[in-house]
């Protein structure tokens, strides 16, 4: 019996130590701008341990004040057109996706731009249900203390945008030559084109089916309401 409430003391004292952090660190990034995040870490080590690529690690945090209207109304256009309206999960879409998903073809996620900002900051890039759980759990906690400016801002300042490429700002740099604050909307539309798969396609070298994207999401983008954040 004592070795019994010994472990469930070290479990209440985690669980605890656990929440205080989580909390904490939310609370914290919903001021200050994110130094790194796992999956910048996961990558640099790629990088170190394979001859053929150099160590790259390029990012520029901006404010939201700093990065083109066109940027976050792209990505909202392509990734998630109900972010301004949902708590942190598209439940229609989750239904879709694991309807799909049964037929057992192909997984299809449906993840939210709440949900990749979580997964970006605080957890690593898999897909197991411990994952998963986390994700729920700061999703909520995210949405629950973060303004849906304070995600897009993070979301566009960590969001992995090509080989050793994090964040609008470094993106924009990279490829275009200018701030992320002079994007306009073609520009940010082939951005937010390549986010599926980063490191297979580059705004600068565009194939048909990225070129394809780029307009699909300038006619989403047309048809969107402006989302008020940006310059």
């Amino acid at each position: 019996m004592k070795i019994v409430r010994l472990i469930w003391r070290w479990i209440w004292k985690s669980a605890l130590w656990f929440f205080g952090i989580s909390i904490g660190l939310v609370i914290i990034y919903r001021f200050v701008p994110v130094p790194i995040t796992p999956l910048m870490v996961i990558r640099v080590f790629e990088q170190a341990f394979d001859p053929d690529k150099d160590v790259r690690l390029y990012k520029d945090w901006v404010s939201i004040s700093k990065i083109s209207k066109n940027a976050p109304q792209a990505v909202i256009a392509a990734e998630d057109q109900k972010f301004l309206n949902h708590n942190g999960f598209d439940i229609e879409a989750m239904e879709k996706a694991w309807e799909n998903n049964k037929k057992g073809k192909r997984i299809k996620g449906a993840s939210t731009i709440t949900q990749q900002t979580v997964k970006n900051v605080f957890l690593w890039p898999s897909r197991s249900y411990v994952r998963k759980g986390l994700e729920a759990y700061f999703t909520v906690l995210v949405e629950f203390l973060w303004s849906k400016e304070r995600i897009i801002e993070v979301y566009l300042n960590v969001i992995e945008m090509g080989d050793g490429i994090y964040g609008i700002e470094a993106a924009s740099q990279t490829f275009y030559k200018k701030p992320a604050a002079k994007l306009n909307r073609s520009e940010a539309a082939m951005i937010a084109a390549v986010l599926p798969n980063p490191r297979r396609w580059k705004p600068s070298k565009p194939t048909a089916y990225i070129r394809g994207r780029q307009s699909w999401i300038m006619r989403q983008m047309n048809n969107l309401e402006p989302v008020g954040f940006g310059v």
